[in-house]
């Protein structure tokens, strides 16, 4: 994966600010080409370096106020299964392989505390894993967020 210059990160700064930004507006608001914004834009979807806008959607206004975070045991010999397996779950919008304690970091949503306690069984029950503790997050305290490295990136890459 190619590493981001202070254009690339000069454009998905405005992008953060602003998500419905045309090819235009974007050429327009940072001074360059509509033919640059659009190549460099293609660029960075085609190589995989911008994640999906569902990132957006807030959880909460679909249903589902609690997240937890779910850390697992599991056989080391079954990642590929686990991973599936999790995958089928809807409630579980985001698993980490991980070091340490445990093996997989799993974060879950859940309706309510039973329901929770519903997908902490279902995920308990996929094939490989072994052991599951739960934790309640109280309150997100800082939300996922690129902002601050494409400021740090463009700014060093603008000296």
């Amino acid at each position: 994966m190619p590493d981001l210059d202070a254009t690339d990160s000069r454009i998905l700064l405005a992008l953060a600010e602003d998500a419905r930004l045309s090819g235009v507006e974007l050429a327009q608001r940072l001074s360059l080409s509509r033919n640059t914004v659009q190549s460099r834009l293609a660029r960075l979807e085609s190589g995989g370096m911008l994640g999906s806008s569902d990132r957006r959607v807030q959880l909460r206004a679909l249903g589902y106020p609690l997240t937890a975070f779910v850390n697992a045991r599991v056989d080391q010999h079954l990642l590929e299964e686990i991973e599936v397996a999790l995958a089928a779950i809807p409630e579980v919008v985001e698993v980490h392989g991980i070091a340490g304690g445990s093996d997989v970091m799993i974060r879950v949503v859940a309706r309510d505390a039973d329901d929770l306690y519903r997908i902490a069984g279902v995920i308990l029950a996929s094939p490989g894993i072994q052991r599951t503790e739960i934790a309640l997050s109280m309150r997100e305290m800082v939300a996922y967020r690129a902002t601050p490295l494409l400021r740090k990136r463009a700014e060093s890459n603008a000296r």
